[in-house]
């Protein structure tokens, strides 16, 4: 029998049975065959050697200037990083799992290890050197597939216990038959694939850091430990990703945000828990204060509710015990606690209770939808109330495993700018498109203009997702609805649905060119039948209305976290914390630069006035490392002519000005939330 293979530019070529994409691209030209890395046979990404069978198969050659290329090249790099510790650090090195990364700005692969001695950042300089050995003797990489029990008997002759646990998984878990290994010279991994031909294609990497990793992400389990690294095809494209990784590393909003004084992680207070200091206070209040006054505008009524509720409000909505692991653990009230003691209860068998809904309690809520549909349900609504528009800065809290909370961006108690939509069926698209028209303005008033829409739906061969597979075609059609009508280009991503419905995500790139999932906005058929919600209709009968989540910043923590590393701490002037500093030269023009200081925080300037007896240099540099974006030097000659020299961050010396020139300048770039009237610059 003939394979029939279906190339890009539309031709076709038939061969026998067994030819592999190697043989296609020899076939093809031999220029192609000496730049071939992989393939990509019927939409899926495999190693040059497979083997294809009988029928036809749309075959496409992929070279290093291929995007799927690049995953392949950064696995592959993980193989040999492996292989390159087994050789150093001898067989009793257990390797684990050693996936590429390719939506991480910093790293492109890692490896974990459960190694017989500990290394550092230090050590990485000599791993390197190993790794650069196994790819100048070209080590040829083999795909082999083998029953599960051939497997694991190789594994154990191997000594590696981890292997041997994630194939007893696989059959369990996956009922597999089959298991595919990956041979690389003297190594040998459980791998699925796909890899480069041999270890000589690995043209430039670079090992990045060493870390700590618990077995399978569990704190239970064994800590590992994780080498991360990055490879490109070529050392131009490893150069530009360092550079970046470095100008990363300078706008990092956990070391801006102490120097700046914006914000504090206290282990007093505990990991992940952040504590807002007055600068940054003042920024999380204005984007809120603009935020909330742009919903009033929108008809949205604003509502205030409770940290914490009873389980079974979370039984109801399906956060709980479904998705316990996230959370913190219940609360039991006292009496409950002495009671259940005193019939020995112990704390597993009260958790299986709880989980069983036989004990009630409450908890720090992970959400806040459940208590804005009780707020709904207060009053009897009829059509013609409805939209009915609640939103809530509301806080939550999250169990985040402490390895993975970061800063502001990832945290164990935050706060969402939350909003719930109930409506009429015939009324959903219209706030479906409100709710995207409101998240495109949020972003364009920040300058966050690189961004996708992706919609995230639901897999429904998972069974994380609740609900009637109807409620999700049909929401699923009504986002895509939305979203062709405002003509936005968009990806679909399976299996990214919330767990009650799909949803629209703003996939935001900031100034390094990072990937950020900021707004969202999510259909839910789900949650209003779990509560009952109702409302009456024209028929006089009472009807389900449909709830649509939506968060244009998503938590003003995480957003703010971004902002920080996007401004490089330095914000327009709408939001900076201090606005103009008042520096006067010396004692002699202080009552001036007092007043001046006084009329700028009377016209809602947030000013601040340096009345230290340092030089002006040393004002001045203070100022600039603040980051702040104007500064108004006072000294004799503008005592006297009533004005104020004026430095700009962006744009330097202004010049002197009339103070009631200045504050105009101001308010006008305040209020607009655009360019600088007194320089002409995109923002101070």
């Amino acid at each position: 029998m003939s394979v029939n293979i279906l190339l890009p530019d539309g031709s076709s070529k038939s061969y026998p049975q067994g030819v592999s994409p190697q043989m296609v691209a020899e076939d093809i030209s031999p220029r192609l065959a000496k730049a071939a890395v992989a393939a990509e046979v019927d939409g899926q990404v495999c190693d040059l050697s497979i083997a294809l069978g009988a029928g036809e198969h749309r075959v496409r050659i992929l070279t290093d200037r291929d995007e799927p290329a690049l995953e392949v090249l950064r696995h592959t790099a993980a193989h040999v990083l492996a292989q390159a510790m087994i050789r150093l650090y001898g067989p009793g090195v257990q390797y684990t799992i050693g996936p590429a990364l390719m939506d991480d700005f910093q790293y492109g692969f890692y490896y974990d290890f459960d190694l017989p001695e500990p290394i550092g950042q230090e050590d990485l300089e000599k791993v390197e050197a190993e790794m650069r050995r196994v790819i100048q003797e070209q080590v040829p990489t083999r795909r082999r597939e083998m029953s599960p029990g051939e497997a694991i008997a190789l594994m154990e002759k191997l000594g590696q216990r981890y292997k041997i646990e994630l194939i007893e998984d696989l059959v369990r878990d996956e009922k597999v038959q089959q298991v595919s290994l990956y041979e690389q010279g003297d190594f040998t991994d459980l791998c699925r694939g796909p890899h480069l031909p041999h270890t000589g294609m690995v043209k430039a990497f670079k090992l990045l850091a060493v870390a700590g990793a618990y077995w399978r992400g569990s704190e239970k389990n064994k800590m590992l430990t994780r080498v991360y690294g990055v490879a490109f095809f070529d050392e131009k494209r490893l150069a530009e990703h360092l550079t970046r990784i470095e100008e990363a590393r300078k706008r990092d909003h956990r070391v801006l945000g102490k120097q700046l004084g914006l914000f504090l992680i206290s282990d007093a207070v505990g990991p992940g828990l952040p504590l807002w200091l007055p600068k940054g206070t003042r920024i999380r209040m204005e984007l809120e204060g603009w935020l909330r006054g742009e919903l009033l505008k929108r008809g949205y009524q604003p509502v205030i509710t409770p940290h914490i509720g009873r389980l079974d409000l979370y039984r109801t909505s399906g956060h709980y015990p479904y998705y316990q692991e996230s959370q913190f653990p219940p609360l039991v009230e006292r009496e409950t606690l002495e009671k259940l003691a005193g019939e020995g209860c112990s704390c597993v068998e009260l958790q299986q209770r709880m989980e069983r809904g036989e004990v009630d309690g409450y908890l720090l809520k992970p959400m806040n939808c459940p208590h804005h549909i009780q707020v709904y349900k207060a009053a009897q609504r009829s059509y013609r109330d409805l939209p009915v528009r609640l939103s809530e800065f509301g806080t939550v809290y999250r169990y985040e495993q402490s390895g993975e909370l970061n800063g502001l961006t990832r945290v164990r108690g935050f706060t969402q700018d939350d909003a719930h939509i109930f409506c009429t069926p015939e009324q959903l698209e219209g706030e479906i498109q409100s709710c995207v028209e409101l998240t495109k303005l949020v972003l364009a008033t920040l300058g966050l203009s690189d961004y996708r829409v992706r919609i995230s739906l639901g897999d429904r061969s998972s069974d994380k997702y609740v609900g009637d597979p109807e409620h999700w075609a049909l929401a699923e059609e009504n986002i895509r609805s939305v979203v062709k009508k405002l003509g936005l280009s968009y990806v679909e991503a399976a299996g990214e649905a919330a767990f009650y419905g799909p949803k629209i995500d703003f996939m935001v790139k900031d100034c390094l060119g990072r990937e950020w999932q900021l707004g969202t906005i999510q259909v839910d058929y789900n949650l209003p039948e779990r509560f009952a919600l109702e409302y009456i209709a024209a028929d006089n009968a009472p009807h389900r209305p449909v709830m649509v989540h939506r968060a244009p910043l998503g938590s003003p923590e995480r957003f703010i976290g971004i902002l920080i590393e996007h401004f490089g701490g330095a914000f327009p002037l709408w939001l900076a914390p201090v606005q103009v500093a008042v520096l006067p030269v010396s004692e002699k023009v202080a009552d001036y630069a007092a007043s001046v200081h006084r009329r700028l925080s009377e016209a809602g300037l947030r000013s601040e006035f340096d009345d230290s007896s340092e030089k002006i240099g040393a004002k001045i540099r203070r100022s600039t490392l603040d980051k702040v974006p104007y500064m108004a030097v006072i000294g004799p000659r503008e005592q006297e002519a009533g004005a104020v020299s004026v430095r700009s961050r962006s744009a330097g010396e202004l010049g002197a000005k009339p103070l009631d020139d200045l504050v105009a300048g101001l308010r006008l770039e305040v209020d607009s939330k655009g360019a600088s009237p007194l320089s002409g610059a995109p923002g101070a």
